[in-house]
């Protein structure tokens, strides 16, 4: 399985949470696989979803580990029809960067000057180096894309989306 195979190779620092949609055949297998969490002692969550079909591979799990795993329902279908929740700011990306010689200083003043959003409606600015990614407050993302879109960096125009 693919989840396998990449078990092995990553070492990412600080992961919260690892989902697993299966139970791995081998005991083993399946703790390395959720040992990418909670590692070097940080705090973290692994979750594996399962069915019925599947109880005597999580006993045997718990078994081998010689630990009490806990088991809760999903949560209820219905919690699909309540709205999901949104972040108070939304990402602009740009399709221009550090080899295009723009600074995060040019992006800012593009977007706060005339006729332009306030600055503490702009959050992180990330360069790269043929794209940046702006954060901008939720309740200004409309007027910050029209304005660049409209305008230019630096004397350029340069596509703009929202992700």
């Amino acid at each position: 399985m693919a989840t396998d195979v990449a078990a092995r190779g990553l070492d990412i620092e600080k992961l919260d949470a690892v989902i697993n949609y299966q139970i791995s055949r081998e005991p083993d297998v399946h703790t390395h696989r959720i040992g990418r969490t909670g590692r070097a002692g940080n705090k973290g969550m692994a979750h594996t979803l399962f069915c019925k079909k599947e109880q005597f591979k999580l006993d045997r799990l718990a078994d081998t580990r010689n630990q009490l795993i806990e088991i809760s329902a999903l949560p209820s279908p219905s919690l699909l029809n309540s709205p999901a929740y949104q972040a108070d700011m939304i990402t602009l990306k740009i399709d221009a960067g550090k080899k295009q010689k723009i600074r995060a200083g040019d992006i800012l003043g593009a977007l706060t000057g005339e006729n332009g959003i306030e600055g503490n409606a702009v959050g992180k600015i990330a360069l790269f180096d043929f794209c940046t990614y702006v954060a901008i407050n939720r309740s200004a993302c409309s007027k910050a894309l029209k304005k660049l879109e409209k305008g230019k960096i630096k004397g350029r125009s340069y596509r703009v989306r929202k992700l």
